[in-house]
């Protein structure tokens, strides 16, 4: 948010610079980033005068140009040539004298001594247009003659330099979303460093009815959604263009300037915070305004000329046909405030923050006054902002004040009651701080004290500080103005015994892994958790109906919560490839989400939902590319199964031998893929070839090869390792050869889990070291190559050891796959 370091000294008196200022803002929470000096007329008028036309004769060779003389308290008079048709001796006019800066739009010209038909001339007598004070063009600016001659006319038009400053208010604090507002928190600040500080709040007693004649009437059906309304309408306005100083403070703030009407509503809700709308009365059809909901589906035309269809509970400002405008968020096409307008009606409200909020996501707008109402105003407010603001369109754009002001507020709010005691205070600031200081404070920031004991206070704080509801607030408050930096830092080192926990040692791990990972090649990445429900239409894997879907979705890309994170290593894999960078290993970590409907339970509403952490992995491309010692390779889904089993292991030790791989058909995720589980068949995750299908939805050019594991149940597992330290075996490993005849069908994984489970304690490795497959083999067969490594730690194995675990191993192949050798 934009604050304007002048505006702010019309509610506060301080000798503070800018600078002091972002920094005082910066400790009180309100965290202040850049400050930019800006000029109320581009280029300050520096190097403009106020001079006097002494003598005004025709240019022998123009029919249009004047030669001058002109006095600009100077040791002499300048001889300049000027075409503007309405010079004339005896004016005090506006000179740019040799050297000045003038500037139109982006672009920049200086003035220099010229000749200009033949005759010399020495400066520029300026319109209003070229030094940036008006648009007029039609002749020079004529002064007054009790301007002073000589006088610079920056210090004439008194033109000052404002500063703005960006404010990063956080979601807590809407009562600074205001000039007004940091003000106060200002002042508080002030006083506690001792000095005065006196808040100046814009004053609303001249405010009276001038017309009795009547008014717009109002009715509130939708209290829930609108508690407090507030309206006043006001004939014979004439809109127009606002003045200088009005389009001044707007535009420092970054705000268009649009008519006097809508710019006064601009300026009070930054000034006060309190948004406003101002409706074209002659359109409120029946002279009534209703606050209601429409019937699900209705359309309605906003000023942005989109159709949108309405909720059932949106906040819609009717009359008493149609709606006008979407309440607290955005006006209608036909119901705003034009050149053609004599007479408003003057809203100034409060929402229901909770239905603001779902509305401005569902439609995607964010507007000033949404983002102000989502977080929560001061219903109390709203009477006194709307007379300010109907003043204010008086001293601009004239008008009458008609009929008595409407104000619908079925519920008043009152203070929140708050109890805190000077021990808490003291232990959670770590410092004992006076309690007349604390009082003082606490009066700083308009928070009543009602009674106090020697233990503590009972407070009122105000509506508007919606963010202060509990003792740990006030504190918290307390502690702001008194600064942070004055709390000083003990000498005494104050320990407690801190244990491991689940969470940290997954951390640890993931850690581990993603060092492992790293040094393997992979990059990681970080995808959104929101992702687009069109990726999961039709899938069987993963089916629409197991989505958390948003409500409110910010759009229809990010409509639901990811079932799994294939597809946003998809969208990063098309990324780059559209980027010539094909080669790609990515891992990233994140919660995936789950709803299943047969879980729910009456009165749990969460009990269908799951979140559960997994851990992607994703190769395509070249494995090697442009090597001299290497011919190129490309990436394989055995490189993969690779990357997967060396996390496996990292992470479970030789407990990783433990787990079972299992062939799945081929379906809507992967052509070809594996299941991994562990003990008791928990499922730890899956990895293969990814369906071409999804990758020409993803626009993925290259073959995928993708894993997911449940790092959830991944962490499960690790619980059960018991790691144990063991002498490395003196005695030589005894190497084993079989070639194995078996069907196409039958995976490596099952050989391996038979071998074993054939022999637990001898048997350290089984490898394959070849596959073929070919015409001089049965049809639907496929021939292994398999090494099997023994080796006993306590002494050197026996022929006859050797042949037994052998002879035991083939014979369960043989049994359980109907292998044979060759």
């Amino acid at each position: 948010m934009n604050i304007s370091y002048n505006w702010l000294k019309e509610y506060l008196d301080f000798d503070l610079q800018p600078e002091e200022v972002a920094a005082a803002l910066t400790s009180l929470g309100l965290e202040t980033g850049n400050i930019e000096e800006v000029q109320m007329v581009k280029g300050g008028l520096e190097g403009l005068v106020i001079g006097e036309v002494l003598t005004c004769v025709k240019h022998p060779g123009s029919d249009h140009l004047h030669i001058t003389t002109v006095n600009i308290g100077g040791e002499a008079p300048l001889q300049i040539v000027c075409g503007a048709p309405n010079v004339a001796a005896g004016q005090k006019v506006v000179v740019a004298v040799n050297g000045t800066k003038l500037y139109q739009g982006d672009e920049c010209f200086t003035i220099k001594k010229s000749k200009i038909r033949g005759v010399e001339s020495n400066g520029m007598i300026c319109a209003e247009d070229e030094i940036g004070i008006g648009t007029d063009h039609s002749g020079i600016i004529v002064l007054p003659g009790d301007a002073v001659t000589g006088t610079p006319a920056g210090a004439y038009y008194q033109i000052k330099s404002d500063y703005v400053l960006e404010v990063d208010i956080t979601p807590n604090r809407v009562d600074a979303t205001s000039h007004f507002g940091v003000a106060r928190d200002l002042a508080a600040w002030l006083r506690q460093l001792g000095k005065p500080a006196t808040l100046k709040r814009p004053s609303v007693e001249a405010f009276r009815t001038d017309d009795p004649s009547p008014a717009i009437s109002l009715s509130v059906e939708d209290t829930e959604g609108c508690p407090r309304y507030s309206g006043v309408t006001i004939r014979g306005v004439s809109v127009g263009e606002s003045p200088r100083w009005l389009q001044h403070r707007l535009k420092t703030i970054g705000l268009r300037p649009i008519n006097n009407v809508v710019d006064i509503t601009n300026y009070v809700l930054h000034e006060l915070g309190q948004p406003l709308h101002a409706f074209d009365a002659d359109k409120i059809k029946g002279g009534k305004v209703i606050v209601k909901t429409l019937p699900e589906g209705t359309k309605f035309t906003t000023l942005d000329e989109v159709e949108r269809s309405l909720s059932s509970e949106d906040v819609i400002i009717c009359n008493a046909e149609e709606g006008m405008c979407i309440g607290g968020i955005f006006g209608g096409l036909d119901s705003g405030v034009t050149e053609q307008t004599t007479n408003v009606f003057l809203e100034s409200a409060n929402f229901n923050p909770t239905r603001i909020r779902r509305t401005a996501r569902r439609f995607g707008l964010n507007t000033d006054a949404s983002f102000r109402f989502e977080r929560g105003l001061d219903p109390n407010q709203t009477l006194y902002v709307l007379k300010r603001a109907a003043l204010l369109i008086q001293e601009i754009a004239g008008g009458r004040i008609c009929g008595e002001v409407q104000d619908v507020y079925p519920s008043p709010v009152g203070p929140c009651k708050v109890d805190v005691g000077f021990r808490k205070i003291n232990s959670l600031i770590g410092k004992v701080i006076p309690p007349q200081t604390i009082k003082n404070i606490l009066a700083g920031l308009e928070i009543e004290v009602v009674s106090e004991t020697s233990e503590g206070l009972s407070l009122h704080v105000p509506v508007y500080r919606i963010d202060v509801r509990r003792d740990v607030d006030v504190i918290e408050d307390i502690l702001r103005i008194y600064g942070y930096n004055n709390v000083e830092v003990s000498e005494n080192v104050k320990s407690n015994l801190s244990y491991q926990t689940a969470t940290d040692h997954s951390y640890k791990l993931q850690h581990l892994i993603s060092e492992q990972l790293c040094g393997a090649g992979f990059n990681e990445i970080m995808n959104n958790s929101q992702t687009s429900l069109a990726y999961y239409e039709d899938l069987a894997t993963y089916p629409p109906a197991r989505c958390v879907q948003l409500k409110n979705a910010i759009s229809v890309d990010l409509n639901c919560m990811r079932q799994t994170l294939l597809f946003g290593g998809l969208e990063s894999i098309s990324h780059n490839e559209k980027r010539k960078n094909g080669n790609i290993r990515f891992f990233e970590f994140g919660n995936c989400y789950d709803y299943d409907s047969s879980k729910q339970k009456e009165g749990d509403n969460l009990a269908g939902f799951s979140e559960d952490y997994h851990l992607g992995l994703w190769i395509c491309g070249k494995r090697v590319e442009n090597s001299w010692a290497h011919p190129d390779e490309s990436a394989s889904v055995y490189e993969l199964k690779a990357y997967v089993e060396n996390v496996l292991t990292r992470l479970l030790g030789a407990h990783a031998r433990r787990l079972s791989f299992t062939p799945l058909p081929a379906g809507d995720i992967y052509s070809t893929a594996v299941s991994i589980a562990g003990s008791q068949g928990r499922a730890l995750g899956t990895y293969g070839i990814v369906n071409p299908g999804r990758l020409k939805a993803s626009d993925v050019d290259s073959e995928v090869y993708y894993a997911e594991l449940s790092w959830t149940s991944l962490m499960k597992e690790t619980k059960k390792n018991q790691v144990s330290f063991s002498e490395i075996s003196r005695f030589q490993v005894v190497k084993r050869d079989l070639a194995l005849l078996l069907d196409k069908q039958t995976p490596f994984a099952e050989v391996e889990r038979i071998a074993n489970e054939s022999e637990r304690k001898l048997l350290k490795k089984v490898s394959l070291f070849d596959v073929y497959e070919g015409s001089k083999l049965p049809d639907g067969k496929k021939s292994y190559a398999v090494s099997f490594y023994l080796q006993d730690n306590k002494d050197t194995l026996t022929d006859k050891q050797i042949e037994s675990v052998m002879k035991k191993i083939q014979t369960n192949l043989e049994r359980q796959l109907n292998a044979q050798l060759r």
